[in-house]
């Protein structure tokens, strides 16, 4: 009989170089307060939910967030297994640089005046965040930034191996996944995400999907009612 693993993929908190606004692809920074908070509110909001599995990126900022919301959520036995596949896209000589210089760039490079523009673009899907992504890797001097479907070849590999991992001994499952925001859009797009991503990934925020006979099926993507549902918890228990 096949089994069913539930993938429940949250972006990490809020961290230092989100709270600068500045590029953070692979280059790495810590969460902030406001980043551990609202990764306690994940927890909190997943109380419900018995994992069987957690998963990372190799990148500092994904496991300080599965470690947080793991002491909320209260399965802190549970081993973070890094994956680099997981691993947020790379921006070249962009990274750590202020975001409005990059997306500036992209704007202008896709004949914007106004960069608010090329967003209001890419929030109504006018533009793919392939598109974007993949400007930005033409625009990389260092030619180290990675194009959409390199991002998404390697993300989606390390899903399909997890799955196959947890599928082994035929028994259902929930997986936790902390993940980054555009390596996140990148795995799911193709598998179902495009039509139900509205706008970009909040930290935090979760897309769940599930895998069933070598399919995956993303039910939701970028739900912040785990972290609001934390939160009036921890609200009325302070």
């Amino acid at each position: 009989m096949s089994s069913t693993i539930t993938f429940y993929i949250a972006r990490h908190g809020k961290t230092l170089l989100n709270t600068l606004d500045r590029v953070q692809g692979w280059c790495d920074s810590p969460l902030t307060p406001e980043g551990i908070e609202v990764a306690q509110f994940l927890g909190a909001g997943l109380r419900d939910i018995s994992f069987d599995a957690v998963y990372a990126s190799d990148l500092r900022r994904t496991r300080q967030t599965a470690e947080v919301v793991l002491s909320q959520q209260g399965q802190t036995d549970l081993p973070i297994n890094e994956v680099y596949g997981f691993r947020e896209a790379c921006f070249g000589s962009f990274e750590s640089d202020f975001n409005a210089k990059m997306w500036g760039n992209v704007a202008l490079f896709l004949q914007y005046v106004k960069m608010e523009d090329m967003y209001r673009d890419v929030f109504h899907g006018k533009i793919s965040n392939k598109e974007a992504l993949d400007v930005i890797s033409k625009l990389d001097h260092m030619g180290l930034a990675e194009t959409f479907e390199q991002v998404e070849t390697r993300s989606q590999s390390a899903l399909r191996e997890v799955a196959a991992n947890e599928t082994a001994n035929g028994k259902d499952k929930n997986v936790l996944v902390i993940a980054h925001g555009m390596s996140i859009i990148c795995m799911l797009q193709s598998l179902g995400g495009k039509e139900l991503l509205k706008g970009h990934l909040e930290n935090a925020a979760v897309c769940k999907v599930t895998y069933r006979d070598g399919k995956f099926d993303v039910q939701s993507m970028g739900d912040m009612s785990y972290v609001h549902t934390g939160r009036e918890q921890l609200t009325v228990n302070s």
